[in-house]
């Protein structure tokens, strides 16, 4: 009675408190969605009046600019140096020359021109006075900005003095853009109505474009021009903006010929405020698109701001409930949490119990007859021995790494191994699943009545179904061996010997490998006979430095084991190992520089594929390579010595040349020659007249003997020729050498 009182007034703080936490955070919501909903339009409102002002101060720009165009435009026409250029077929050089100058100081005076163009159709020509790119006196095909032309040939497309948007390239290196407001002034009263003369001002966008470029900060709105002609512009670049379908509709329908106004459209896969103007005298709508993301920003961070705080009141008002609740609940929730924990404790208990219950039955240390019944039932052992069963052999793949990796945490794998496998496995079959305490997990499958049969089909494709569950769920490869039916229990620790013998077979099939264990028992019924004479190749590979020939012995001997018993495998390996040793032996003996740890023999049991097995043993043919490279760079290094030796100790004897030393050395004069090229990168006829030579000098310098002694005492035939060599090597005479040094 005592304790439902406790439980009764635990719940009724809790709701009392819960509630009120509650209403108050339903409160702070309703209130920041209506404030948000208020001040979402309050702000669309206020960066509409903000565009609009800057978007009509713009306009206004450009419509007073084309006043100031047309002005400029009746001025040159006015000026009679340029009237010259307009009407004259063949101005003198000295009227074009005055009408560029007038043009330049035009140019000059007003900064917001870019530049100044005056046709005449008569002769085909183009005067240009401009800021940057072509200048100067041109034909209609030299011009660069050729859509001048095309917009002559078309004025009528055109309306007098409205600023045509564009952008034209110069010809400098870059290929810069410029973009402009191109103002057309012609004369076109011929009878075909063609143009007779014109003046074209074209004044800078950037200049026009201020607050257009002012507005266009990262982050913020862009501005767009809408034209008489129904082009939609880039508002800095002046080029033409492509839209998407639903961009040319809301266009099309909300803002061209519509007065001012705004609306939230879609634009460029975001969502934005879209202001625009009424048109101008012009016919122009000037547009700004500003993401809604820009506008809404500051009052999100105010609902952000305001929905955290009502989180923090909800989250602390349930803790607070929870608190003051448990305080009065403590003594009950003791003494659950104390029972709770017993029978966890008492869980894991028979977990392990029945798991070491069942690891000895498996691996024979308990016999199943000796395990009572009674005791089998209370562990939760239901599985029957004597009706018709299989053991299955799970291995973990690349076990050491695994265990490296994941050391703490293998055991609660191996648990998830076990579940997945009686999930898997148990709704057909009855399941028993036990940790074998090393890289596998072992699993008993019996059927489920007397008359079901154990389908190895069935079977084999419940296995890839465990094998495929753990590796995408567990990130771990399985290799799974299953034993044939058997219904006689004492036979239970023969067949997980046998799976296990069979498990080795991994090492041919690969990782992930599904093995039927009778199946490779039946490998003892083949003969073997060792390959002798692959090992006798073998050898002669090694030994003679052919190290492909060696890999391709040795995996050809290897690789036939698969269809022998493990142990004939062993055998192999240990015979080949011991030969290979022998070999490694007499290199550590011959070899100049140490060996040690460079050369160790790969044991099997450290490989779980042949193909680390083979990778293994072709890189120590690589190092066995590696030391026989450096045993003959050694005799050749001696040889080299004993040859320089030999033209130190008789250069001074005129017989001495290659094949003397040749015979010397009993080797050929070709190989002798070619070997010493290789090393040193000279011939040996070039170091004896070297050394010779070296000491001619010297002797001419340090003693008196004249030039017919030093020949005989350096090994030259004649003074004669000793002159011969000695100018051509210093374009001296010794006479003169002698002189010089004593000179000096």
């Amino acid at each position: 009675m005592k304790n439902n009182d406790l439980r009764r007034k635990r719940l009724l703080y809790g709701k009392l408190l819960t509630t009120i936490t509650l209403c108050i955070s339903l409160t702070l919501l309703i209130s920041t969605f209506v404030y948000y909903t208020y001040y979402i339009g309050v702000e669309k409102t206020q960066t509409f009046r903000s565009d609009l002002r800057d978007l009509t101060q713009t306009g206004k720009k450009v419509v007073n600019m084309a006043e100031v165009a047309q002005t400029l435009s009746f001025q040159l026409y006015r000026t009679s140096t340029i009237s010259h250029l307009l009407f004259y077929n063949k101005p003198s050089i000295y009227e074009v020359t005055a009408a560029m100058s007038d043009l330049g100081n035009y140019l000059n005076s007003m900064p917001y021109i870019e530049s100044i163009y005056v046709y005449n159709p008569n002769n085909d020509t183009v005067y240009i006075s401009a800021a940057q790119g072509q200048n100067g006196v041109f034909t209609t095909r030299e011009l660069v900005d050729t859509e001048i032309i095309q917009m002559l040939n078309h004025y009528q497309d055109y309306k007098t003095f409205t600023p045509i948007p564009r952008t034209y390239s110069i010809d400098e290196p870059e290929k810069k853009t410029i973009s402009v407001y191109t103002y057309l002034c012609y004369d076109a009263i011929n009878w075909d109505r063609s143009i007779n003369s014109a003046v074209i001002v074209n004044i800078s966008a950037a200049w026009i474009n201020k607050e257009l470029a002012n507005g266009n900060t990262p982050g913020s709105g862009s501005t767009y021009i809408l034209d008489d002609q129904g082009r939609f512009l880039s508002g800095n670049k002046l080029t033409l903006e492509k839209l998407s379908g639903d961009e040319n509709s809301w266009l099309e329908h909300q803002v061209k010929a519509r007065s001012a106004g705004y609306f939230t459209a879609p634009f460029r896969g975001n969502k934005s405020l879209v202001s625009y103007t009424s048109p101008d005298s012009l016919g122009w709508q000037y547009v700004r698109i500003t993401p809604y993301e820009v506008i809404t920003e500051q009052t999100n961070h105010i609902r952000n701001t305001t929905l955290l705080i009502s989180l923090i009141i909800l989250l602390f008002g349930l803790v607070i409930s929870r608190v003051l609740s448990k305080r009065l609940y403590l003594p009950i929730d003791s003494i659950v949490s104390r029972m709770n924990t017993l029978e966890a404790d008492k869980r894991n208990s028979m977990f392990t119990i029945r798991q070491n219950s069942l690891r000895n039955l498996v691996l024979g240390i308990k016999s199943p007859h000796n395990s009572r019944q009674n005791d089998v039932q209370q562990l939760g052992i239901s599985f029957n021995l004597n009706e018709g069963y299989r053991l299955v052999l799970l291995r973990i793949d690349e076990y050491e790494a695994l265990r490296k990796e994941r050391g703490s945490y293998l055991l609660p794998y191996k648990f998830a191994i076990m579940n997945i496998a009686s999930e898997i496995c148990g709704q057909t079959y009855q399941v028993e699943t036990v940790d074998m305490n090393d890289d596998s997990v072992v699993m008993l499958l019996s059927s489920m009545t007397s008359t079901e049969h154990l389908d190895t089909e069935l079977i084999e494709v419940l296995l890839r179904q465990i094998r495929v569950a753990c590796c995408d769920y567990l990130k771990i490869g399985l290799s799974l061996v299953y034993s044939p039916i058997s219904d006689n229990p004492d036979v239970l620790n023969r067949l997980y010997s046998q799976a296990r013998e069979a498990s080795k077979h991994r090492l041919f099939y690969g990782h992930g490998s599904l093995i039927n264990a009778e199946r490779i028992s039946e490998l003892q019924n083949n003969l073997y006979s060792y390959p002798a004479d692959s090992e006798k190749k073998l050898v002669d590979a090694l030994t003679s430095g052919r190290t492909d020939e060696a890999r391709s012995h040795f995996s050809e001997m290897v690789r036939e084991m698969e269809q022998y018993p493990y142990h004939v495998l062993e055998l192999t390996v240990s015979r080949v190992t011991l030969t290979i040793k022998r070999i490694v032996d007499n290199i550590k003996k011959l070899s100049p520089t140490p060996t040690e740890g460079m050369m160790v023999m790969p044991s099997l049991e450290h490989y779980e594929t042949i193909e680390e097995f083979e990778a293994s043993f072709y890189q120590l043919f690589d190092h066995i390579q590696e030391f026989q490279a450096d045993k003959r760079s050694s005799k050749q290094s001696d040889l080299i010595r004993q040859i320089n030796q030999t033209i130190q100790q008789s250069y001074m004897d005129p017989c001495l040349s290659l094949n003397q030393i040749a015979d010397e050395l009993n080797m050929s004069p070709i190989y002798v020659s070619r070997l010493y090229k290789q090393q040193t990168l000279t011939t040996i006829v070039d170091v004896i007249m070297e050394v010779r030579m070296r000491e001619v000098c010297r002797l001419l310098v340090e003693s008196d003997l004249s030039v017919s002694d030093i020949a005989e005492v350096t090994g030259f035939t004649s003074s004669s020729y000793l002159h011969r060599m000695f100018k051509r090597n210093f374009s001296l005479t010794p006479i003169e050498f002698r002189r010089t040094k004593n000179s000096s």
